[in-house]
């Protein structure tokens, strides 16, 4: 587990905060609940991504990137970490960005993360919902390339073998954290995607005989789709780092219950669980990832599946800056008057 034999840019403000929500715990009357705060790791709001990125922008500028390129959905949270970690190092950077919600509204298509996108100096190109990003990326990145331009492409979420490598890293801060405070942690809980940082994560918690389950609560993808995507990225890493089958299937654990009508449409329970955090402990979430795993992690508290007694780290992957293209999601002035 020797993560410095791989190029890092260490960039990221780490090692980002363990604390315990005091309000929240008391609010739920569930376990003891703990937040590991990656929405603290700098870089134009922060964000999970900027642990991937670490890896993967010194990776590019080891083979000599001039440009790098990746893709997401419009208000992708990796999009404006990638853009801002990419002026950080005076590269250039180019998005594609896929309009999987179909929304017209203005402050979803233009502020946010697409505001951020351009304040750090990318440009970005628009794609309908429902295409294969990843390819339409490398047709760009060839045609560029074409042209005598030296470019780095980054899947979406930052999520392969390199990226993840920022999670396995992770796992080995919470330990260390834990460790540090005599925290003995039953459960860890965070929102899953791309599947960089379950993957990252599980291949950590098991590479260091951690014994602490690992729950990612999705926000996209069904949950065999989610899994076995999570299972094969996590194997790649593991093999990538010399320790190859020590993540098992039954490691990977995804609940995608909490979707709700698709990728970035809010919930109900996902703006319940803005408001709580935002109100009872003055955090914000993000109305696509960390809110939808919030949620998830809620209601499973109000369940029982997390029992009384117990400690529960909620890893939050950042993406307030999402918020400000959501805000047709709130209805505060209706909210107000009732008040």
């Amino acid at each position: 587990m020797h993560l410095a034999r791989f190029p890092r840019h260490f960039l990221a403000h780490l090692p980002t905060p363990l604390e315990r929500l005091d309000r929240l715990t008391k609010e739920l009357g569930g376990p003891e609940i703990w937040i590991k705060r990656d929405d603290c790791t700098g870089l134009s709001t922060g964000g999970n991504k900027t642990r991937k990125l670490e890896f993967l922008m010194a990776e590019a500028e080891a083979q000599g990137a001039e440009l790098v390129m990746t893709q997401g959905a419009t208000q992708s949270n990796h999009a404006r970490q990638t853009a801002a970690f990419a002026a950080k190092l005076g590269m250039k950077c180019h998005i594609l960005l896929e309009d999987r919600t179909g929304s017209n509204d203005a402050n979803y298509n233009n502020n946010g993360n697409v505001l951020l996108d351009h304040l750090h100096g990318a440009t970005t190109e628009k794609r309908p919902g429902g295409g294969d990003m990843n390819a339409e990326m490398e047709a760009v990145a060839d045609r560029l390339r074409a042209e005598g331009k030296k470019v780095y492409t980054i899947p979406g979420g930052g999520s392969n073998a390199t990226g993840a490598l920022g999670y396995v890293n992770c796992a080995f801060e919470i330990l260390q954290q834990a460790n540090a405070g005599g925290l003995k942690i039953d459960h860890i809980v965070h929102a899953t995607g791309s599947a960089g940082t379950q993957a990252g994560l599980i291949t950590g918690l098991k590479a260091m005989n951690a014994q602490i389950p690992l729950l990612g609560i999705g926000v996209r993808a069904p949950k065999p789709k989610q899994e076995e995507n999570v299972f094969n990225l996590a194997c790649a890493t593991a093999e990538k780092l010399g320790c190859a089958g020590v993540v098992k299937r039954e490691d990977v654990v995804a609940n995608t219950d909490y979707v709700g009508a698709g990728y970035g449409i809010p919930t109900e329970s996902g703006l319940e669980a803005i408001r709580m955090f935002a109100e009872l402990e003055a955090i914000l979430l993000d109305p696509v990832y960390s809110s939808k795993g919030a949620a998830g992690f809620i209601d499973l508290i109000r369940r029982g599946h997390f029992k009384k007694g117990e400690r529960v780290v909620f890893l939050h992957t950042g993406g307030a800056a999402g918020l400000f293209g959501y805000d047709f999601a709130f209805d505060f002035k209706n909210r107000w008057q009732a008040a």
